[in-house]
């Protein structure tokens, strides 16, 4: 009687997530038109507008091809005319942002960043996994032992930060993120120490703030949300989930739960946070907007299954939706609840199969494999097939849609994908 009284008291202090509006902050004005950050506009993969067509090949529906100087898996950007990734040369000695013309595919240029010691990642990472961000102004990425750097439209460098030279565990792969005046991200490292989250300005590249943490492994990036009256910066890291004042750096909560390794980037809905980990799971829906240690009352639902180890999860009309990249599996969820509503096999299974995050068009929802395999799926509560798209390349990067056009990184090429 007494466990169950617990309970209840425990359900009654978290709020319901209706009394509390959340929702991921998203960049305004012409960014809503194009592909400026990680996932898009959104931040969680939301493709908004029509005309997009959902078959291709290497050959049907490709608009242009073009060769990528270098080596990564950095995901293109879109602004404009311009597409932006980043790329490494010399086995991760020489980092760069590279430009090229979006309709027509032309290389423009590249910026380098300064030369410093190349990392040592994991094969599949590589040396240039992280990609860059822009605000229509001046073009941002993180690159690891070679800093931070920034550069305008025509390649020009408006500043570079070093950071100093990371103990990273397989290598560096987050994105940085933009917010307000600031870009903000974090790395973690080998031994804790060292490890941190830090702003800079966007205008000179000027540390505000940074804060220490204890985590040694991690290749996420950072979000930012409005829970109620207030915006926090989330980080699902190892171990634990947590959240930052954007101001000041100062912790605001944790929520414990995650596994050693987190590579997905947090999805935002129904008044929670979404956050995978693990090579199977967990996944965990945490209430934001509390103080201190919220494991035990504001973790709305854990599920132990299905979750994805490299790709990001997505969230569509109550749905939310992953890959086990362990066993190719699709999972869908009910976003509030925590239920199962389906699973589905995507292709055949093979460890590690998938690093793409899935994106949802004109109410489908895109998984793209390793292979270069996209399974096409009806978003919804049941499981249905629709069919498999296959670029014939090897495929870790995700893809930016803009105008009615795919832009897809493959290992060697980016290409052009739309109606002719």
């Amino acid at each position: 009687m007494r466990a169950l009284t617990l309970l209840v008291l425990a359900m009654l202090a978290v709020p319901a997530s209706s009394d509390i509006p959340v929702a991921m902050i998203e960049p305004a004005g012409d960014a809503q038109k194009y592909w400026p950050r990680w996932r898009g506009p959104s931040g969680q993969g939301h493709v908004m507008g029509t005309g997009y067509v959902d078959t291709w090949s290497d050959t049907d529906n490709v608009i242009w091809k073009v060769r990528v100087p270098g080596a990564g898996n950095s995901s293109p950007i879109v602004w404009g005319d311009f597409i932006f990734l980043a790329t490494s040369y010399n086995g991760g000695a020489r980092k760069a942002i590279v430009a090229f013309r979006r309709s027509d595919g032309t290389l423009l240029w590249e910026a380098f960043a300064p030369d410093a010691p190349a990392e040592t990642p994991n094969a599949k990472n590589g040396h240039a996994s992280g990609t860059p961000s822009t605000d229509g102004r001046r073009v941002y990425a993180y690159l690891g032992n070679h800093g931070l750097l920034a550069v305008d439209f025509s390649g020009k460098q408006v500043w570079h930060c070093s950071l100093g030279t990371f103990q990273a565990y397989h290598g560096t792969a987050g994105s940085p993120l933009l917010y307000k005046d600031r870009v903000i991200l974090y790395q973690d490292q080998k031994g804790g120490a060292g490890s941190f989250i830090a702003a800079f300005d966007t205008a000179t590249g000027r540390e505000i703030w940074r804060t220490p943490r204890q985590a040694q492994v991690g290749w996420g990036t950072p979000i930012a949300i409005r829970a109620g009256d207030r915006e926090e910066i989330i980080v699902s890291g190892m171990r634990r989930v947590t959240a930052y004042d954007p101001d000041t750096g100062r912790e605001l909560w944790s929520a414990g739960g995650n596994l050693f390794e987190v590579i997905p980037t947090p999805v935002v809905g129904e008044g929670m946070v979404f956050c995978s980990s693990g090579r199977a799971g967990p996944t965990l829906a945490i209430r934001p907007g509390g103080s201190g240690d919220v494991t035990e009352t504001h973790v709305a639902w854990k599920a132990a299954k299905g979750s994805p180890f490299i790709p990001s999860t997505l969230l569509h009309d109550g749905v939310l939706y992953m890959v086990n990249d362990m066993a190719s599996i699709a999972t869908a969820y009910d976003a509030k609840s925590g239920e199962v509503l389906w699973q589905g096999r995507l292709g055949d299974v093979a460890r590690e199969s998938f690093s793409s995050s899935p994106v949802v068009v004109d109410d489908k929802v895109y998984f793209t494999n390793d292979f270069g395999e996209t399974f096409v799926l009806a978003a919804g509560r049941e499981f249905r097939l629709l069919h498999v798209n296959r670029l014939n390349a090897r495929t870790l990067a995700s893809p930016a849609l803009v105008d009615g056009r795919w832009y897809w990184r493959t290992g060697t090429e980016l290409l052009a994908i739309g109606a002719k």
